[in-house]
């Protein structure tokens, strides 16, 4: 039966009774006696009542709808409303989830090519920082030597100076390169690369630590540049955010097959904070394999980051289906 039956039905069964009592042994005198408005005023309270519940139970499957569509995040995907209520409704249901999932689908293939831009724009910047102003500023240091070499005594404590600032500054542009381009993810994998990740972010308060179990498979390219990205995010998150003193980088295999990355901190965690560009972007990531991200409060009382990718050439195929 379609909603609108069900509708006018409900009502004409309310306005039914109504007349129903009219036509009985019920009389109004006029004027109206103060016992009969009372019976009256009782008789439509009762009738509106009766037709709120009676329309509240025919609208629920609507309301529930509603919340599902309220609910719906594209970075979260996977989430489908309970396909309930008589034919129409149903079958509203079925289109909004049908649509739902062409949008994920058109979402994961949209990320997958702004991410992969964004990896060819940082594979730029990472070669114009090291071939130009990598190169600038080693030139700059050699001819600050040549000429502190030769500096009268008086002049020669202000460019030994200026000689430790220019070597900062090229460590500093070197350090830079090395984010935006992670040469060790290409040229020694993802267990390599994450254990010079953690490498990067200890300090005298902070301390990182990377755990890899051993005899782990060689994943896609792909999937190892996603799990790097978010491993380098969260720490990234940690050391400026997080207020913590250690952290830990897990990577092991799952009893599923499949492969967990796991970054955890004893810091302060997130808390009611909402999301930002950070967490959304590593959800964007983690849609792009097909992976599943869960972002929390671990036992430590820190900040929790678990991404469960499929091991093996899966992780291939989910980047081709989003190209």
């Amino acid at each position: 039966m379609s909603l609108y039956w069900r509708i006018l039905l409900l009502n004409a069964a309310v306005l039914v009774v109504a007349v129903l009592l009219l036509l009985g042994p019920v009389t109004v005198s006029t004027p109206v006696l103060f016992g009969e408005a009372l019976v009256l005023i009782a008789g439509l309270v009762v009738m509106l009542i009766a037709n709120a519940v009676l329309l509240r139970i025919g609208l629920a499957p609507l309301g529930r709808l509603t919340r599902a569509m309220a609910a719906v995040d594209l970075l979260k995907p996977g989430g489908r409303a309970p396909v309930t209520g008589p034919g129409e409704i149903a079958g509203l249901t079925s289109t909004f989830n049908a649509m739902l999932a062409r949008l994920e689908a058109e979402r994961a293939t949209s990320s997958g090519r702004a991410l992969s831009a964004q990896e060819a724009e940082r594979q730029r910047l990472a070669r114009e920082l090291h071939d130009e102003v990598g190169q600038t500023l080693t030139a700059v240091l050699l001819q600050l030597k040549h000429a502190a070499d030769r500096a009268p005594r008086s002049v020669r404590e202000d460019l030994r100076h200026a000689q430790e600032t220019t070597r900062g500054g090229l460590e500093e542009i070197r350090r830079i390169a090395r984010r935006l381009r992670p040469g060790v993810l290409e040229e020694l994998g993802l267990h390599s690369a994450l254990r010079a990740l953690t490498g990067e972010f200890t300090t005298s308060r902070l301390s990182a630590t990377a755990h890899i179990t051993p005899g782990l498979s060689r994943l896609a390219p792909a999937t190892e540049l996603v799990l790097y990205r978010i491993a380098q995010e969260g720490l990234t998150n940690t050391a400026r955010h997080a207020g913590a003193t250690r952290v830990e980088v897990h990577l092991r295999p799952l009893s599923d097959g499949r492969v967990g990355l796991l970054v955890r901190d004893d810091g302060h965690g997130i808390g009611a904070v909402p999301e930002g560009a950070g967490i959304s972007g590593m959800r964007e990531r983690a849609l792009l394999i097909g992976a599943d991200l869960h972002i929390g409060t671990g036992p430590l009382g820190g900040a929790e980051i678990r991404l469960n990718v499929a091991g093996g050439t899966a992780g291939a195929r989910s980047q081709e289906n989003a190209r």
